[in-house]
């Protein structure tokens, strides 16, 4: 695979947000930069040509996930409560870095994106470009795929986010009823 020069400079990004993230003790800055890796993943999707998905994550991870957390922030605080050193485990290590092998070991099978003689292009795709049209009514292909083919996955994943989200607003409110008792 031949990498070129802007999704080198995406991916150098992305690792360059996620260890200021890892080391910030400002958590405003945190979730901004949180943000912002939002966007660059939203970025990522559309560079793989998948640009529902890098909808739903600039809506999600960059939108909602941001104002939910600056206001979980507005409840703890700004800083990072601090924490006393502790040495770097090394079976963590191991855990981490054999999972890594074990991921791109496993990539290794895959065929190469835009493949014509990959599974998902031989049998799946062609069978939803010729049947969908009669078979769902629609005349999207997107639209019909997922409204109908992933009807049940898509209704399973509004209702994981709808639950989240009313997980975090009660959290938030526990957060703010005890912040009123104490005053």
């Amino acid at each position: 695979m031949i990498f070129v020069v802007p999704d080198v400079l995406l991916l150098a990004l992305l690792l360059a947000t996620a260890f200021a993230i890892a080391r910030l003790g400002n958590l405003v800055a945190v979730v901004m930069l949180l943000g912002l890796y939002s966007l660059l993943m939203a970025l990522v999707w559309v560079v793989l040509d998948a640009v529902d998905v890098a909808f739903t994550e600039a809506a999600v991870g960059a939108g909602i996930t941001t104002i939910l957390m600056l206001s979980a922030v507005a409840l703890t605080g700004a800083e990072e409560k601090p924490r006393r050193r502790r040495r770097l485990s090394w079976v963590s290590l191991a855990i981490v870095l054999a999972t890594g092998a074990a991921l791109v070991y496993a990539t290794a099978e895959m065929p190469h994106l835009g493949d014509p003689e990959a599974p998902v292009h031989r049998h799946v795709a062609p069978r939803y470009i010729s049947e969908s049209p009669r078979e769902t009514g629609i005349p999207n292909l997107v639209t019909s795929v997922l409204a109908s083919y992933r009807g049940y996955d898509t209704l399973g994943e509004v209702a994981v986010i709808f639950t989240a989200g009313i997980a975090v607003l009660v959290l938030l409110g526990r957060g703010f009823r005890r912040r009123e008792d104490e005053e």
